[in-house]
């Protein structure tokens, strides 16, 4: 007795093969619906590249996530609330990250340079150095080495 036929056989172990890879494929939505809250960085910015700028962060200032992202509202969540604005720490890095990015738009442009091979970019380790707040001094330390022709006091 034969219950199915080939061609049953073929179309099941084809919707089959569907159904496994379905589940192992991740599936993104349009790109802007993936990160929640961005207001600096791209809203298409891939997984690895948000990676690479927040464990720069980490470097830079020496801190872990939490020092900008807030916890979750809901304590039995015991994970951090990535899009919340509730920690300020994250307005500030907003504006640091403008700021960094208006000073290399306007002293450090590749397209009008003559030597790009020497222009220096600013970024946040070249102030904070693996301090959360740095100071007056180490700021005017990193002022001298990327500006030679600030007069020394």
């Amino acid at each position: 007795m034969k219950f199915f036929s080939q061609k049953s056989i073929g179309v099941i172990l084809l919707f089959a093969a569907f159904i496994s890879i379905s589940a192992t494929v991740k599936f993104n939505s349009r790109p802007g619906d993936k990160f929640k809250n961005l207001k600096v960085l791209p809203k298409d910015i891939s997984d690895e590249d948000l990676d690479k700028v927040m464990d720069g962060f980490k470097e830079a200032l020496g801190v872990k996530c939490g020092f900008c992202h807030a916890r979750n509202a809901d304590t039995t969540i015991h994970k951090l609330d990535f899009a919340s604005d509730a920690n300020e720490h994250k307005d500030i890095a907003r504006y640091m990250m403008t700021m960094a990015n208006e000073i290399n738009a306007n002293y450090f442009n590749w397209e009008k340079s003559t030597r790009p091979d020497t222009i220096h970019a600013v970024r946040c380790i070249t102030c904070h150095r693996g301090l959360k707040e740095p100071g007056a001094e180490e700021i005017g330390e990193q002022m001298k080495l990327l500006s030679p022709q600030i007069e020394k006091k």
